[in-house]
């Protein structure tokens, strides 16, 4: 059987840094290493043979510490709202790939870049997201956008798809549904196992994130595979729009590791920290250079931003190097840092060269530029105090280039600077580079750029230290980040389980728990205000065969469920918000992604209780669990022949246990729609 050839057969996947959930029962999830030193794979269509290889994926090892440490807080805050945990290719379940269709938006700045580094960690973990999908027998679409400013060479899909097929060793063939409007034909899947959709940028629909445009994309899609990081910021049809057509939306490993970076950069776990700014635009970034002042020990300017620190500070600066409007925000920084003891540096000396004569090059005081003279580079003085200031550090940051208006030819310093980080990022200081210029210059000074952490996007990272969501992000499914102490939870952990999705002040459970203590009750609730009232009234009641965990159970029922150690013999859904579930909504609760969970983590003669007191929602839930519950879920008709009301419902609840909404409903008389579903021992 032939297997995905892996570049030096290691890739270096960082694992993912979690905020501490209150309580002991939630510790974060360990680094997860994925080896096959013995799996068998299925055969590929393949352009040329190839021998097995084996493929592994490791995690670094100062990845590996820090997910270890169960205490350190990241973001102070604004983790579950800028940055939820979201699911990723690595935890999606690999069962469920084989057999899938794969839309793969990958990035175009990195997989068709003309100088494409093999030993770049953003190049091999982007091909590996569309190797892993083939190897457990999923079929890819891809899809991006592309121009000849990255690749003087890319004209067409039909050369993007030798690219693909040279690096993949797998035959691209390209499509045109797009141009035509019509749905993706998935017969041009017998010929190969990868299809290459037209350039995105061709049309208008993608940046305007057109529904329709976007549900062509999504065409015959099952999963939908974010692998774009650098365009999360944006709201586009293949980024955004596509995640309401598929029943999964996961971040590939290049996007994966890219999230992994910014909860990295916000850590507060090594200092001193310093961050090195380049760059212009300070009034735009006014938000994003207080965070980092909120942050780090010392902010050091080194780009166009620093003649508006020096402005500010009331220092001469020749005025066509003065950002308007810019005062206010740079004196706000700076008494911000002042506050908080941040030492703030900029050059104290540039290399300039005269407008007229470009190469009559001189060193000046950076508060003493002389009339027709223009910065080019930092100078040896400023080089010096940085380099003195880096060395000091654990933990060191570069954003925004080493640029100025005529800095093109001119780069001594900004070399001396990336040698420096290279050199310290060696030992003990942990490096991160952001910005496809920087991690150029990286490239060029340095054979070794593994001791560095790198993000190529510096756009959705200044978006990021802003404060703001960023869309791309938000629209992948979530995850449930814990590792969850089932001993510490219940009892006996050993116990059948029942679970209540969408459980709210829990009445249910609680009730059901005190009457069946021979089973163990878990209920799943969104709203984190109602699971610490839950939460408490366990602690008072004293029971031990119940738990509450806060949690979007649509997105995350799997991951919780899954490492339970005894069986599921139960899951209810109880007068779900109808807001919930219009179809056009991205977030409602019971979806195919939540209904494939369930169907499969059932155990034989298990049960699933639906009701409401809203007939269309218990009708298009008992739709989705029939059409989703890949044939395993039946209705319970012997029940239903005998305890029934008018339409086929369940007349009466069998548990004898009613929640609050339920109790209200039929205080006022409202019927109740209710049925009961099956997992048959004959069902696999």
């Amino acid at each position: 059987m032939a297997q995905v050839h892996s570049h030096s057969e290691v890739l270096l996947l960082n694992k993912f840094s979690f905020c501490n959930f209150p309580g002991k029962l939630l510790q974060r999830k360990r680094s997860c290493s994925f080896t096959r030193n013995d799996a068998v794979l299925p055969n590929h269509r393949r352009v040329q043979s190839s021998s097995p290889v084996a493929l592994k994926v490791a995690v670094a090892d100062d990845v590996k510490k820090s997910s270890n440490d169960t205490e350190d807080h990241i973001c102070d805050g604004i983790e579950s709202d800028v940055l939820p945990h979201i699911q990723t290719l690595r935890r999606f379940p690999k069962v469920e790939l084989a057999g899938k269709v794969a839309l793969v938006r990958f990035d175009s700045t990195i997989l068709l870049n003309q100088e494409l580094d093999p030993r770049s960690r953003s190049v091999f973990s982007a091909l590996f997201t569309i190797k892993y999908l083939l190897e457990f027998g999923a079929k890819v679409i891809l899809a991006s956008d592309w121009s000849n400013k990255i690749n003087s060479n890319v004209l067409s899909a039909e050369y993007v798809a030798d690219v693909f097929s040279s690096a993949l060793k797998y035959q691209v063939v390209t499509v045109k549904s797009l141009s035509y409007k019509i749905s993706l034909d998935v017969g041009a899947f017998k010929k190969t196992d990868i299809l290459l959709l037209e350039n995105l940028s061709e049309f208008k629909e993608e940046v305007a994130n057109c529904s329709k445009f976007a549900q062509l994309l999504s065409s015959g899609v099952d999963i939908f595979v974010n692998d774009s990081f650098s365009l999360s910021h944006k709201i586009l049809a293949s980024t955004v729009g596509v995640a309401r057509f598929c029943y999964a939306c996961v971040a590939g490993f290049h996007f994966e590791e890219s999230l992994f970076q910014l909860r990295k950069m916000a850590k507060l776990d090594e200092k001193p920290y310093a961050a090195i700014i380049g760059g212009g635009n300070l009034c735009n970034k006014a938000a994003a250079l207080h965070f980092l002042a909120s942050r780090c020990d010392g902010l050091i300017f080194v780009g166009l931003m620093s003649f508006q620190i020096m402005h500010a500070l009331g220092l001469p600066v020749p005025p066509e190097l003065v950002e308007k409007g810019a005062n206010d925000a740079a004196s706000d920084l700076i008494q911000f840092a002042r506050d908080k003891n941040i030492t703030i540096l900029y050059p104290k000396d540039f290399w300039c060269t005269k407008i007229h004569h470009p190469n009559q090059v001189e060193i000046f005081p950076s508060h003493g530029i002389p009339d027709g003279w223009e910065p080019v580079d930092i100078g040896p003085r400023s080089v010096e105090e940085i380099t003195s200031t880096i060395t000091k550090c654990k933990k060191v940051i570069w954003v925004g280039p080493v640029k100025f208006r005529f800095s093109s030819q001119y780069s001594n310093g900004a070399s001396k600077l990336t040698g420096m980080l290279c050199k310290v990022s060696q030992g003990t200081c942990n490096v991160t580079v952001i910005g496809s210029m920087a991690c150029k210059a990286i490239a060029k000074v340095s054979s070794s750029i593994f001791g560095l952490n790198m993000v190529e996007s510096s756009s959705a990272v200044w978006e990021f230290l802003k404060g703001r969501m960023l869309p791309g992000v938000s629209a992948l499914d979530r995850a449930f980040p814990f590792d969850i102490d089932w001993s510490a939870a219940y009892h006996d952990p050993a116990q059948p389980l029942v679970v209540d999705i969408g459980s709210g002040n829990g009445l249910f459970l609680l009730g059901m728990a005190r009457k069946r203590k021979d089973l163990n009750f878990l209920g799943l609730e969104v709203n984190e205000k109602l699971v610490t009232h839950c939460r408490d009234s366990l602690q008072l009641s004293g029971i031990t065969n119940g738990y509450f965990i806060a949690t979007n159970a649509t997105s995350t029922f799997r991951s919780i469920v899954a490492s339970y150690p005894g069986k599921l013999i139960l899951v209810s859904i109880q007068c779900p918000n109808p807001d919930f579930n219009r179809p056009e909504h991205r977030w409602r609760m019971v979806q195919r992604s939540l209904v494939e969970a369930v169907s499969d983590l059932l155990v034989h003669d298990g049960k699933v209780f639906l009701q409401s007191d809203i007939e269309e929602v218990m009708l298009r839930m008992k739709q989705q669990f029939l059409e989703y519950g890949k044939g395993k879920l039946v209705l319970v008709q012997d029940e239903c022949d005998t305890k029934t009301n008018q339409g086929g419902w369940l007349g009466e609840n069998s548990f004898g246990v009613r929640s609050d909404w339920e109790q209200h409903v039929i205080d006022r008389g409202a019927p109740m729609y209710r049925l009961m579903l099956s997992k048959p021992s004959c069902v696999k």
